[in-house]
């Protein structure tokens, strides 16, 4: 393949960590578009303000020729401030859909989800990335509460 395809394709990591006394909590952010999602999660700065208000997994389009290990090592750094925190290896993960605001195009996602445990108490205070920060029940939230497709991926990590 010699080109981009016409509607997009991202390649991303995930880091999908459950809470180590109940599995279907997650945990997920509330964007802080005042951090430098540029540079942490290779979003720009209207997709940050489309999904600021909504749950997010810790997560990064990969940088120009990183590697899916190291894109979660940067996550876990950057976006949490958790330096020692052990990840399985990847799940691949490929997805082509329609998108909402072009309904006959389509957009191919490859992720590379990563899965790791914590307790509640190992939860970092306050990380810049996030306004807020929890373990959240991926099967209570309300629906539209978690953003950018990312129940999708948690169903694929569980």
């Amino acid at each position: 393949m010699s080109r981009v395809p016409k509607d997009g394709f991202c390649i991303a990591a995930f880091v999908v960590i459950t809470d180590e006394r109940d599995s279907k909590k997650v945990l997920m952010g509330k964007l802080n578009p005042e951090a430098n999602w540029d540079h942490i999660g290779a979003l720009d700065s209207e997709r940050v303000q489309r999904h600021k208000d909504g749950w997010t997994l810790p997560s990064s389009h990969l940088m120009l020729f990183e590697s899916p290990q190291d894109a979660s090592r940067r996550i876990l750094k950057e976006q949490l401030e958790m330096d020692d925190l052990e990840l399985t290896e990847p799940i691949l993960f490929s997805d082509v859909r329609a998108l909402k605001r072009a309904p006959d195009a389509k957009h191919w996602d490859l992720d590379f989800i990563f899965r790791g445990k914590t307790s509640q108490d190992r939860i970092p205070q306050g990380p810049k990335a996030w306004k807020e920060i929890a373990f959240v029940d991926f099967d209570l939230a309300p629906k539209g509460q978690i953003t950018q497709l990312h129940l999708d991926v948690i169903r694929k990590a569980i």
